[in-house]
């Protein structure tokens, strides 16, 4: 299997959807772990990230994996979901800020976590703060997790936790921030509880937070 889910990688890396659902379905009628799978596809897009950093890939590739992605990724969720793997009672809600168009970096960081065994409920892009509060009223996550790739929309995190706060729901959930722009001291000054400056770090942080580092 570790052929496969090598081949899996690659195709993620070649932005070849073809060959991507067909090696995940592959995996799946084997029997393979789905968090196996969803590994093996988180790092893939890791690696095509550190490509782009290095100006090794560019953004339409980025692009295209990350749809192909996404589609491998609702593949695998129902059996995950199946396998009852996931982290009885840790809900995370995420999703990018008002104003805020960009996705890419959040539906990495969502699939990652959900990896890790969160239960990863995705408002989607720019999302206004009453939004983020109603699904913490609704779903009563965990955690909170707000995206901003811009410096002019990163100030709507802050918006989200003043909000959390006037509607007394701010003691209930722990609120991590990420994007570009985001560093430790923007998340320490607007009141976040947690910060990282990639998927992969994110996870980490998340698990800390609820209690349940790897």
């Amino acid at each position: 299997m570790s052929e496969l889910l090598a081949r899996l990688g690659e195709a993620l890396l070649e932005a070849d959807e073809t060959a991507a659902l067909d090696v995940t379905r592959r995996l799946l009628d084997s029997g393979v772990d789905p968090r196996a799978i969803l590994d093996a596809m988180a790092a893939a897009m890791a690696e095509l990230g550190q490509r782009w950093n290095r100006g090794e890939a560019f953004l339409p590739e980025v692009v295209a994996a990350a749809d192909i992605f996404r589609k491998c990724g609702e593949a695998v969720e129902p059996v995950l979901l199946a396998s009852g793997q996931q982290r009885a009672g840790q809900r995370v809600v995420i999703g990018t800020v008002k104003g805020d168009l960009h996705d890419l970096g959040k539906n990495i960081v969502g699939a990652m976590m959900k990896t890790a065994g969160f239960e990863v409920h995705d408002l989607g892009k720019d999302v206004p703060a009453d939004r983020f509060v109603r699904a913490v009223q609704e779903l009563q996550p965990s955690i909170v997790g707000l995206s901003a790739l811009l410096t002019t929309t990163m100030m709507e995190q802050k918006v989200v936790i003043e909000a959390l706060e006037q509607a007394g729901l701010r003691s209930c959930v722990r609120v991590m921030v990420g994007g570009a722009p985001v560093t430790a001291q923007w998340a320490a000054e607007i009141g976040a509880d947690g910060y990282a400056p990639n998927a992969a770090e994110a996870v980490e942080v998340a698990l800390g937070l609820v209690g349940g580092h790897r």
